[in-house]
């Protein structure tokens, strides 16, 4: 069982995100960096990976997330079902509607972090993969911060690409975003992702080797 080295713990179980009792390693960095994939390559370690976006998604699952929405952004209710689209333009019309729908979520995270967490089998670390790491704060109670990382040309590049939008709307969503470089240097650790999935895989196996024991 893979243990991480001692001088990545900083933290102890009392000060640690939802009192988790082993190491988190904080996953982080932007749209089109390739941190999915370096998720993955986590997972074909044998290291458990929580995933905020899977955990979102679950609790949108939940019938309180559809009364919630039902009560306070009914618009987005479309055969009895809560059509995410028109959610999303409701909530980012006015900060109310954001920190109104942002506060009822991350108050069901907890419960879906340690749901998950105790589907997993014996473990010496966890990942959490985590896009907003930064802005949420959350990287005070993880043990450290680990950056998949490509510069903002290239991010922009691949978006345009992979989501075959114009440069326009690439940059639009790029600018809603922290910077890739901000994040990178707030990181303890960057794993960068500037050609190949072969290179990307031997910048991968650098930084594990230099987690583990």
């Amino acid at each position: 069982m893979k243990k991480l080295k001692n001088k990545w713990i900083t933290k102890d179980q009392s000060s640690r995100l939802y009192n988790i009792p082993v190491p988190i390693v904080a996953l982080t960095g932007g749209i089109a960096t390739g941190k999915t994939t370096v998720a993955q390559m986590f997972r074909d370690h044998g290291i458990p990976v929580i995933d905020a976006d899977q955990l979102v998604k679950g609790i949108y699952q939940k019938k309180e997330s559809f009364d919630f929405v039902s009560q306070h952004f009914l618009e987005a209710i479309v055969n009895d079902t809560i059509h995410f689209k028109t959610l999303r333009e409701l909530a980012f019309k006015t900060p109310e509607n954001q920190t109104r729908l942002e506060a009822f979520i991350y108050a069901q995270m907890p419960a879906a972090f340690t749901e998950t967490y105790k589907t997993f089998g014996p473990h010496e670390f966890i990942v959490y993969d985590v896009p907003l790491l930064f802005e949420k704060g959350l990287h005070t109670k993880t043990d450290l911060a680990v950056c998949a990382y490509s510069p903002r040309a290239t991010q922009l590049e691949r978006l345009v690409k992979r989501d075959n939008i114009t440069t326009e709307l690439a940059e639009v969503i790029l600018t809603k975003q922290m910077d890739i470089e901000e994040k990178k240097k707030k990181s303890d650790l960057v794993i960068e992702n500037l050609s190949d999935l072969s290179a990307l895989k031997n910048n991968f196996e650098k930084i594990f080797l230099d987690l583990i024991q």
